[in-house]
């Protein structure tokens, strides 16, 4: 049955793969996937010799247990399992919601005011920088998002905004590595009690910024950023609380690390409070806060017009309306992904790859290893597997390293990140153009932060 078990993995993981080839959203494999995992262990539970506990991370010998205890000792880690995702996808629902209230304000409008120069290579840093530093707020998929719409109302030439769109994809990636909010992965480490955030940037925030800077700085010589851009009218601010919606819903974002810091509190609770009080101001200043907001309707009688009330319809609250924008396939996906890799780590498939891996290579080659495959596999399960394959302390070098490897790594080709793949949509780069003008760049810069690390390690 583990057989069955891996194949079911292996053909789903090619359907994720295979994306774009089979027309086929990534969340179908990912669920289906996840379905028969999990049906195949509940079928062959009476024949399995070993169970991994997740919680002690120790293979146990089940090999005398009676039926009815393998069926209890099943539920009890899948209901482990499902708790410490669903930890990660309420986390996650937040943060997308804030950051879909900053948007219903046009709160990431107020960025373009900080863009005051018609000089590409300015444009370039600046963009750059904007890039790493939103990234690790609001997550490099939404960072690359925000950055690409900006840029179109800079740049009106699609052959300019295609390079620096490459650019925003590096340095995103870059940005969200050193921080605990910055990627998913980065989220799984920190959630799963394997870095801290004070950690995770003391030692990734440099390397991070090498593996942004040095692309950026080789950059600014190509021709593409040389010369200047005709600046467009300055447009009127659609809303006027656009600037404090946006300050608002990042401070409350980069609340978060510091309420579990204080609190000691499982992150997505503190997620929960920053999007009750972002939510809270967004629903005030729409006047519909502790009572339903009324529109007036003019009734025609046949003596005379009055005015009748009516309460006003529901999805115009902007909470509700940001809940019905955010990537809920992207969430379904995570569940499939992470829950599918639960049942390989359940039989002690992770563990005993892991201990392979130990074994014959040494610990760094194998994160570097892991940081080049995410390029081309999807860093998520990649990050969920090595979870379990090492038995290391919480801030352990080695959790560093994955963060920062599966971060960056995904930058060498166009489809090897979120963010990759929303800027390939968004500005129609080609995988191959990317390949030649782009993937360089990130190689540079993904082992010169990597030797960074490492140095800074050692010393």
């Amino acid at each position: 049955m583990e057989l069955f078990i891996v194949f079911v993995f292996i053909l789903g993981y090619l359907g994720i793969t295979l994306e774009h080839s089979l027309k086929v959203d990534k969340l179908v494999p990912s669920l289906l996937m996840m379905a028969f995992a999990w049906a195949g262990v509940s079928i062959g539970l009476d024949d399995f010799t070993t169970w991994f506990d997740s919680a002690g991370h120790q293979l146990l010998d089940i090999t005398g247990m009676a039926s009815a205890e393998r069926g209890h000792l099943m539920e009890e880690t899948l209901l482990h399992h499902f708790g410490k995702t669903s930890e990660i996808l309420i986390f996650l629902i937040g943060a997308m919601t804030i950051v879909e209230i900053i948007d219903h304000f046009h709160g990431f409008s107020a960025i373009k005011g900080f863009i005051k120069t018609n000089k590409k290579r300015t444009l370039l840093w600046i963009v750059a920088f904007l890039a790493f530093v939103l990234s690790a707020i609001i997550d490099n998929l939404t960072a690359t998002i925000v950055l690409i719409t900006i840029l179109r109302k800079l740049l009106s030439k699609p052959e300019d905004r295609v390079w620096f769109a490459g650019l925003i994809v590096i340095c995103a990636n870059a940005g969200g590595a050193w921080s605990p909010i910055g990627d998913v992965t980065t989220t799984m480490l920190w959630m799963g009690n394997k870095v801290t955030a004070i950690k995770l940037m003391e030692y990734l925030l440099i390397p991070s910024l090498i593996c942004m800077i040095i692309p950026t700085l080789i950059a600014s010589f190509m021709k593409p950023f040389k010369g200047n851009f005709e600046l467009p009218e300055e447009e009127v601010n659609v809303n006027s609380k656009a600037s404090l919606m946006l300050y608002l819903g990042l401070a409350m974002i980069v609340f978060v690390p510091i309420f579990k810091t204080i609190f000691h509190l499982p992150p997505y609770i503190g997620m929960m409070l920053s999007l009750g009080v972002v939510a809270l101001f967004a629903e005030t200043i729409s006047v519909r806060q502790f009572k339903m907001a009324y529109v007036g309707v003019v009734k025609k009688d046949k003596k005379q017009d009055y005015v009748q009330e009516k309460p006003a319809e529901h999805h115009e609250s902007p909470t509700f309306r940001a809940l019905t924008k955010i990537e809920m396939p992207s969430i379904l996906f995570f569940l499939g992904i992470l829950m599918t890799v639960a049942a390989l780590e359940s039989l002690g498939l992770v563990f005993n790859f892991g201990q392979s891996v130990q074994s014959s290579m040494h610990d760094d080659v194998f994160v570097m290893l892991l940081g080049a495959g995410s390029a081309v596999i999807d860093n998520v399960p990649l990050v969920a597997a090595s979870m379990g394959m090492f038995n290391a302390p919480i801030d352990d070098h080695i959790w560093q390293f994955i963060a920062y490897s599966a971060g960056t790594g995904g930058s060498m080709l166009i489809i090897g990140s979120a963010a990759g793949v929303v800027a390939m949509g968004m500005e129609r780069i080609s995988f191959f153009w990317y390949l030649k003008n782009m993937s360089w760049l990130a190689l540079i810069g993904y082992l010169a932060g990597a030797g960074f690390y490492l140095i800074e390690r050692a010393l």
